[in-house]
């Protein structure tokens, strides 16, 4: 069994004043094109600059950097790190010039749409399809769903943050608890969950990104969505109200006390320390609890993780995507396209990565070098049925407007009616 590398959660930014769509440049807005070119020739000589955010799962891709340069000997690929808010302006500013300093990225899905729609992504279908035993099929359709633009795919999936039920098996059966498999029963069972040592759940209700990305898995177990079947957000609905609702009566009565502005981070530290039984969490944030040298200490090996009480999880990810003004577009698609490929995602995988690709979770490596066959299993349930927090262009500033909403009524600032009103009319502004 592999121990674990923990991975840090990336803070998210609100939106920044920059307007993506009509800028220029020699990304710049307008249809781009692409030389459709599949199987790079393995003698092709160039630098591949890549952009990716400073966390375990690049070290990762790192690794496999010298394995790539196997097949492609006078490929170089230099790959850049940075914290997650400083991406942003850095890869807008690179869209833009005339000298791009970089030819390989990886994006975030909020901002999937806008940099499409700007004409700063190239477009990927053609390379897809020209590419030998890719088998983009094996992709997760939730995954896919948010690489696709209209019809136009811009990206190719990273890693995913499909969320899930993080519990500590100890503590759910001496309180005589089963895992919860609907809203009803997530309440009442973080609630007896509780006792006096300890919270029933740790929750995420930060203003902004985390209330949201949190509260988005207690709407889809009340049977809500967060847009409607014609694209348009569905925020002020009964099933969201019951969600909300719920949602403030678990803060209320299963939380820790004063954890209003909790984000990720006090979370995870009030699971790990005992402090809490329960998280909805990122799936593969159980491997990092289990870590019998991480966080958790004489606690590892008590958790689990279970598919979200109703089925259906929040969802994001990072997906590959070559800049429309990229230096060294084919040599790009050669690493991006063997990175991704069936074989090498199962090495990424079993080394500790996140899964995008279905066959990985039964791939014989993975299930022995990796974290075990019923975690496999459970993130393959997960990701089968997860939805993003936004589709469509202005997804960061929607979510940060939909997350303060959500806060102030968490709070008690604004009744559940008023705040899902005023979400509602926020996100039809933003992405009207």
């Amino acid at each position: 069994m592999k121990i674990p590398t923990w991975r840090w959660l990336p803070a998210i930014i609100a939106a920044t004043s920059l307007t993506l769509a009509g800028c220029a440049g020699s990304g710049g807005s307008g249809e781009q094109t692409s030389s459709g070119v599949g199987d790079v020739p393995t003698d092709t000589n160039a630098t591949v600059r890549v952009l990716m955010e400073n966390v375990p799962d690049t070290d990762i891709v790192k690794g496999l950097v010298g394995q790539f340069n196997q097949k492609y000997p006078d490929i170089k690929v230099e790959i850049e790190t940075m914290t997650f808010d400083q991406m942003r302006d850095r890869l807008v500013s690179s869209f833009q010039a005339s000298e791009p300093a970089y030819d390989l990225i990886v994006v975030d899905n909020p901002r999937m749409d806008d940099f499409a729609d700007a004409g700063f992504l190239e477009p990927l279908n053609d390379r897809i399809a020209a590419t030998t035993d890719y088998r983009p099929d094996d992709f997760f359709d939730s995954l896919t769903a948010i690489t696709d633009v209209e019809g136009t795919t811009y990206g190719v999936p990273f890693y995913n943050y499909a969320l899930g039920y993080i519990y500590n098996t100890g503590d759910l059966t001496s309180a005589g608890q089963s895992v919860p498999t609907d809203l009803d029963a997530l309440v009442s069972t973080s609630q007896r969950l509780k006792t006096p040592e300890r919270a029933g759940i740790a929750m995420q209700p930060q203003r902004g990104y985390k209330i949201f990305e949190e509260w988005a898995n207690w709407l889809f177990a009340a049977g809500g969505s967060i847009y409607g079947a014609d694209g348009k957000p569905t925020l002020d609905t009964p099933e969201a109200a019951r969600a909300l609702e719920a949602y403030i009566e678990t803060y209320r009565t299963a939380a820790p006390a004063n954890s209003l502005s909790w984000g990720f981070d006090e979370a995870f530290r009030s699971v790990s320390g005992g402090n809490a039984a329960s998280m909805i969490g990122y799936n593969w944030n159980l491997p990092a609890l289990n870590d019998p040298e991480g966080a958790s200490g004489p606690r590892a090996g008590q958790f689990a993780l279970a598919p979200i009480p109703g089925g259906k999880s929040a969802l994001g990810l990072w997906s590959w995507a070559i800049p429309a003004n990229s230096g060294a577009a084919d040599a790009a698609w050669a690493f991006a396209s063997w990175v991704t490929s069936p074989d090498i995602d199962a090495e990424r995988v079993a080394d500790g990565g996140a899964v995008v690709r279905q066959s990985s979770l039964t791939n014989p490596k993975v299930l022995s070098e990796g974290y075990g066959a019923d975690y496999y299993k459970t993130v393959g349930e997960i990701l089968a049925d997860a939805s993003p927090l936004t589709q469509g262009k202005g997804g960061e500033e929607m979510i940060q407007a939909v997350g303060t909403e959500l806060n102030d009524a968490a709070a008690g600032n604004k009744s559940v009616a008023d705040a899902l009103r005023d979400a509602q009319a926020a996100a039809e502004r933003i992405q009207q």
